[in-house]
């Protein structure tokens, strides 16, 4: 991606004061473009299917689809966007069925213009931003729910390491400045990850690796 390039970001939230003081934030912010605002998940799909953003804000409680619900379709929809999710308080039922339907990322409401905007860029960069409170329920919630895990999907003990930082809500670049290893190491580590678990993107990889028990 060149540098100049802006990261456009998408907004659906039936809040119709928060979805304009993102949205003026957004447009406002060199570096950010605003991508298209939506007061629900419906309205959302056509336009974000004909234009994609690098990044999708969405609200967990919408009208009509559930915005943990609409994560499957976004996901199949527009694949290449980072869908965050956005939401009042941390609702394990629902943090749960959204990262397992593909979101990136879980951010309060509440967190500040600037928190939110590092948050965006995090998630464009690879990363899993998520609000304290609520990677404390996604982690506690996922070492509940442990499935059997099947050898062949045994990480090396780098690979585990690694996991655990994405788990962390660790970037890509991050996590390999922690391990001292390059970026291009940790593309290696992502895909043998990716095809020993049979997972397509870096949250259902800690959400699996998490439901198994292989990281913990």
């Amino acid at each position: 991606m060149e540098a100049s390039r802006p990261i456009g970001v998408a907004i659906v939230e039936d809040d119709a004061p928060l979805r304009e003081g993102i949205g003026s934030l957004l447009a406002g912010t060199p570096g950010f473009r605003l991508a298209g605002a939506f007061g629900s998940a419906e309205a959302a799909f056509e336009p974000l299917a004909s234009e994609p953003p690098d990044v999708v804000l969405l609200d967990i409680h919408l009208p009509g689809m559930l915005g943990s619900q609409a994560v499957r379709v976004l996901r199949q929809r527009v694949p290449a966007a980072q869908i965050l999710m956005l939401t009042v308080y941390a609702e394990q039922d629902r943090v749960f069925e959204s990262i397992c339907n593909g979101a990136c990322g879980y951010l309060l409401k509440k967190t500040p213009p600037a928190k939110l905007l590092e948050a965006i860029r995090e998630a464009h960069e690879g990363g899993a931003p998520m609000s304290p409170e609520i990677a404390r329920k996604v982690v506690t919630l996922f070492r509940a729910t442990h499935e059997p895990a099947d050898p062949e999907e045994r990480p090396t003990p780098a690979e585990v390491r690694l996991l655990r930082l994405l788990a962390e809500g660790h970037s890509y670049q991050s996590a390999g400045s922690q391990l001292g290893i390059t970026a291009n190491t940790v593309r290696n580590y992502i895909r043998s990850i990716y095809a020993k678990l049979h997972v397509h993107s870096k949250s259902e990889a800690v959400a699996k690796a998490l439901r198994r028990g292989l990281i913990g």
